[in-house]
């Protein structure tokens, strides 16, 4: 079929829909890395306040841009994406239940304590102590961590877990230091963290600035500039006329319609980079016309993601054949697209029972109100009917993580960050039948995910992986939309270069005086 040559304002008339205002949506993103010469100080604005500086108390980007850069984790990514050494310089699993990492030499804590096995394994035994009430989930099949050495730290498992060095990249991989939490206890080591990152803690005033200086002992060389500062600006106006009037250096986290209203202005500049964020509706498949597959197909050809991501996110996203993300592991690339047919779409319905359409809903979240009524549109010119229902944040994660899985109804528009770049991040919850936010009973899908979650080879994980994309696209117990972009708004003094998870890891960032 041939695409549709709608304009982006067509698209967004066909949804009902105006152009929106300026804003910046909670979950940032930006990774650094580049060489230079030495500089003085980087300002990144972001919409809050990490919500603690303790890291293992804490679970989300916000709160993670600031403190990668105070502290170190097991395993890293590159800005080519690919797991790589932190403070651990190599992994293996010894058996199905264990992973053993051997440490790099000589890391020692801002305080000069050593970051030993000893040091790291105490680490993650507080992030698993149900008395440290860690938000972080990642470890949940980790039983214990032992020092085999010096150098050495074994994980005990309950099950087997073959993307362990993934979950350490982030959130559960971060070293604390002993010594100094059992002095000042966790009260002081959230009021003045000590890491082994790149940066030292420098002063932290909410609701105005929070400052580190580069650590001229880092294992991995010392920040080509002097100070990074995070600024919270929770309303955008701020934070762009900030950095017009160069008190900001970069604004993170813009959605596409923000930077699509900054074009032209002098001395600012749009970056928009792929991003691993991944959208897609979850279809209730339990009840109602959703019970057909040939209804669940016929809304994946009628939601002309192409055009969507043209008219609505100013082509700063990317279409994906199912629910797994490009970058993740496990993707596979002979899967492609639904095919964007109206009148195919129509023929289902009509095959299914629904000649004249029928009546739903869709509910979202009020930032995404132009996006969930383009969809809306789009839907419509095939029959099918259906209302907009926006909910703020905080009652929508509410009836997401509540026990009833139709608490957002018939269809909700969600997105995944799977930032340990596997897939198994993006279908744990919502494939296999009796996890939290799956809406969909299918045997081979339960058997598929065992297979992957539990398997250590990779070319038996990928084998799973390529089968159960095949079933999704099959069965279509969602409508699989895109991969949106990383989009920041920068001032011609920063240069780095981020990854695809969008961590405000700033270390390898350099800075023009």
């Amino acid at each position: 079929m041939a695409r549709s040559r709608l304009s982006r304002r067509d698209a967004l008339r066909l949804g009902g829909l105006a152009l929106p205002a300026l804003a910046l949506p909670g979950l940032l993103s930006a990774c650094g890395s580049a060489a230079g010469t030495t500089g003085t100080v980087l300002r990144v604005a972001q919409s809050s306040d990490p919500k603690t500086l303790d890291p293992q108390k804490q679970g989300d980007l916000t709160s993670m841009n600031v403190l990668t850069n105070l502290f170190d984790t097991l395993t890293t990514r590159g800005p080519d994406n690919r797991l790589a050494p932190g403070l651990a310089l190599s992994w293996s699993s010894p058996d199905p239940l264990t992973w053993r990492f051997k440490l790099r030499p000589g890391v020692k804590f801002h305080n000069g304590e050593p970051c030993d096995a000893n040091a790291v394994a105490f680490s993650i035994n507080r992030l698993l102590d149900p008395a440290t009430k860690s938000p972080i989930v990642e470890l949940r099949y980790v039983k214990q961590a032992v020092a085999v050495d010096a150098s050495t730290v074994d994980f005990h498992c309950s099950a087997p877990d073959p993307i362990i060095p993934a979950k350490v990249s982030l959130f559960g991989g971060v070293a604390v230091p002993p010594g100094y939490l059992k002095q000042v206890g966790s009260a002081g080591f959230a009021k003045h963290p000590v890491g082994t990152g790149p940066f030292t803690f420098g002063e932290f005033q909410r609701d105005h600035q929070l400052r580190m200086r580069a650590n001229p002992g880092y294992w991995g060389g010392k920040p080509a500039y002097d100070e990074l500062v995070f600024l919270p600006m929770p309303d955008p106006s701020s934070a762009l006329a900030s950095l017009q009037s160069d008190e900001v250096d970069i604004v993170a986290g813009l959605t596409p319609d923000a930077a699509l209203q900054l074009k032209g202005y002098t001395g600012v500049s749009i970056r928009n980079y792929p991003g691993i964020r991944t959208s897609y509706l979850s279809l209730d498949t339990t009840a109602g016309p959703l019970r057909d597959v040939r209804v669940r197909r016929a809304l994946n050809h009628a939601v002309d993601v192409p055009l969507l991501i043209k008219a609505v996110l100013d082509g700063k996203a990317r279409e994906v054949p199912t629910m797994f993300p490009r970058e993740s592991f496990g993707f596979d690339p002979s899967i492609t697209p639904f095919t964007r047919d109206v009148g195919l779409a129509k023929q289902l319905l009509a095959e299914a029972g629904f000649a004249d359409g029928f009546d739903t809903s869709i509910t979202a979240q009020t930032a995404d109100s132009n996006l969930a009524e383009a969809i809306s549109g789009l839907l419509a010119r095939a029959g099918v009917r259906a209302r907009v229902d926006l909910v703020d944040a905080g009652t929508y994660t509410s009836r997401l993580t509540s026990s009833n899985r139709s608490a957002l109804g018939p269809i909700y528009l969600a997105a995944s960050t799977g930032w340990t770049l596997d897939a198994e991040s993006l279908v744990q919850s919502n494939v296999r039948h009796d996890r939290r936010q799956s809406r969909w009973t299918n045997p081979e899908a339960d058997r598929l995910v065992d297979a992957e979650e539990q398997s250590l080879a990779p070319a038996d994980r990928q084998r799973a992986f390529t089968s159960l994309q095949q079933l999704l696209e099959q069965e279509a117990p969602f409508v699989f939309l895109y991969q949106i972009d990383n989009v920041y708004a920068v001032n011609t003094r920063p240069q780095w270069t981020p990854g695809v998870v969008g961590v405000l890891g700033m270390a390898k960032a350099t800075v023009t005086p």
